[in-house]
């Protein structure tokens, strides 16, 4: 498996998952900086460009999975600017897997709409139309609220202490509104089930993301 965006907050559950299974032989994750995570099926590549990944072509080749997971908020960012991050970046990496061979899971998020009126949802929508269309067996997960669980921490620090705060209400928020919220841990799950034996439905929504 190949994993983008390690170092997020989805992201590290993610990791943490793949590391976790049994049947996963080698988890690779391509990132600008290290994980910091030690572990014996793990394999970093440290990349900077993510317009462009055929430099690391080679050590790509042969996964049988992509886990998408690099995500930035649109707050303050125009629209040119989060299309390269959201959808170039996933373009980019996408071209370098073989569609015929690639499971390729991409981490949208509630709300997703191409046609909508909000920038980030249509951006995130034309990504995940690119995903689908590319890949036979590709996904799209659209989580709302994630729970980071299980030391997962996010690198937002405004964001971090807000989910501090409101620790404590998780468990009765899900509880209460099970659609809309979820786990890393449940992401991870998710995403690591696709890979092995897929989905009916390709654009899996929040209630759906249960390991």
């Amino acid at each position: 498996m190949v994993v983008f965006g390690a170092t997020g907050m989805v992201g590290q559950g993610v990791l943490r998952e793949s590391l976790l299974a049994a049947d996963v032989e080698r988890v690779t994750v391509v990132g600008r900086t290290a994980t910091g995570v030690r572990h014996p099926k793990l394999h970093e590549i440290r990349h900077t460009d993510f317009t462009d990944f055929t430099p690391i072509a080679g050590e790509l080749a042969g996964h049988d999975a992509v886990f998408w997971c690099l995500g930035v908020s649109s707050v303050g960012m125009s629209e040119a600017d989060y299309t390269r991050v959201t959808y170039d970046y996933t373009v980019a990496a996408a071209r370098v897997f073989d569609p015929g061979t690639t499971t390729f899971v991409y981490v949208s998020g509630a709300g997703t709409n191409e046609h909508g009126r909000q920038m980030w949802a249509r951006v995130k929508g034309r990504t995940e139309r690119y995903v689908l269309d590319r890949f036979p067996r590709g996904y799209a997960l659209r989580p709302g609220f994630v729970q980071p669980v299980h030391g997962v921490r996010s690198k937002t620090r405004l964001y971090q202490s807000h989910l501090t705060m409101t620790a404590p209400l998780h468990p009765l928020i899900r509880r209460l509104a099970p659609n809309a919220t979820t786990s890393t841990a449940d992401v991870g799950r998710t995403m690591v089930r696709l890979a092995r034996v897929g989905s009916p439905d390709r654009v899996l929504g929040n209630r759906q993301l249960v390991g």
